[in-house]
């Protein structure tokens, strides 16, 4: 942890930490990478928390019942479990201005690329944003993550790969890179190589 709080690495969750299936009704439809695992926990281990970070218009669109984003969540708490790896927090956006449902069709402040939903995980979870990354297959993923004020990475997983080939006017992200173990190592680098700095910056004390 930081003076300022914990790091984390925030990941949405449809198209990066698990496969891309549309809306997400049926757990049979719910498929891990197979990567998926071994990213978070090497994550885990180098001192981020994990938090996933979701839109999920499908429940305004009366698609996906909210309860089953609970159900789905705990399938994905216990595959990582088994493995050793885990999630600090499940962050969804339920809403959506052209929603069914009336009282989730808002334009609201946490469905991304608003930055929300990583500012109250960051309230809630003691997070040092500053410190932190957000991890998506979509621009919209990018902006969030800066807005919120983490650095930003894009997969090309997901809808990834049509995101990089169709820039989105001012918004840049710090790392591009194939898939979610690609982006853990990424930032693993990018946290030793800021903690070197840090070191040889720092003068030299007196014990």
């Amino acid at each position: 942890m930081t003076a300022a709080g914990r790091r984390a690495v925030f990941i949405d969750r449809d198209g990066t930490l698990i496969e891309e299936t549309g809306y997400l009704t049926t757990l049979e439809r719910l498929v891990f990478f197979p990567y998926t695992v071994d990213a978070v926990r090497q994550l885990n281990r180098g001192g981020f928390a994990v938090v996933v970070i979701s839109n999920q218009a499908g429940i305004a669109r009366g698609i996906v019942p909210q309860s089953f984003i609970g159900e789905a969540h705990r399938h994905i708490d216990d595959r990582l479990r088994a493995g050793n790896a885990a999630v600090a927090g499940y962050y969804h956006c339920p809403h959506h201005p052209d929603g069914i449902i009336e009282s989730l069709r808002i334009a609201c402040d946490c469905r991304k690329p608003q930055p929300g939903m990583l500012l109250r995980a960051a309230a809630d979870l003691q997070i040092d944003l500053a410190a932190s990354f957000m991890v998506g297959d979509r621009w919209q993923d990018v902006q969030a993550g800066a807005a919120a004020g983490t650095r930003t990475v894009l997969v090309r997983t997901g809808y990834g790969s049509d995101a990089e080939a169709h820039p989105a006017a001012g918004v840049r992200a710090d790392a591009i890179v194939d898939n979610l173990a690609a982006a853990a190592a990424w930032i693993l680098s990018a946290d030793l190589a800021a903690n070197t700095t840090r070191h040889r910056s720092q003068p030299d004390g007196l014990g």
